[in-house]
């Protein structure tokens, strides 16, 4: 397989919603960061968060196996701390090796539920 991507990236505009239509794991309100690893070597990637009124919490660990993809939730997140709800933040993740990674948020505050997607900024 070919090496795609890049070993930086970051999502500028990140906010989980408190609230949610459901707590049936699908409809719970999230962000998400769809990583894709098509090289032949394992990922180790480090994700640091960024507030507007506190210091940075990081990094997290999480490794995106070599040649498959990793649909992390940020609400998921909780090793150094769980991943604030209502609050704006912004997040780099830098990869051992190039992946690609995608941003969403699902927003299922209103029943008519809202999704954004969009790729990260590579560095």
């Amino acid at each position: 397989m070919i090496e795609v991507g890049r070993k930086v990236w970051a999502i500028a505009e990140g906010y989980i919603p408190g609230q949610s239509v459901s707590q049936e794991h699908a409809l719970v309100s999230h962000e998400a960061a769809c990583m894709l690893n098509a090289g032949n070597e394992d990922a180790e990637v480090t994700i640091t968060l960024f507030f507007t009124d506190r210091d940075p919490v990081g990094p997290y660990r999480v490794t995106v196996p070599a040649r498959r993809t990793l649909h992390l939730r940020f609400n998921d997140l909780d090793d150094p701390a769980p991943v604030p709800r209502d609050t704006s933040y912004s997040a780099v993740i830098v990869s051992t090796v190039p992946i690609v990674v995608q941003h969403s948020r699902l927003d299922s505050r209103n029943p008519a539920i809202s999704l954004l997607s969009t790729v990260a900024f590579p560095v």
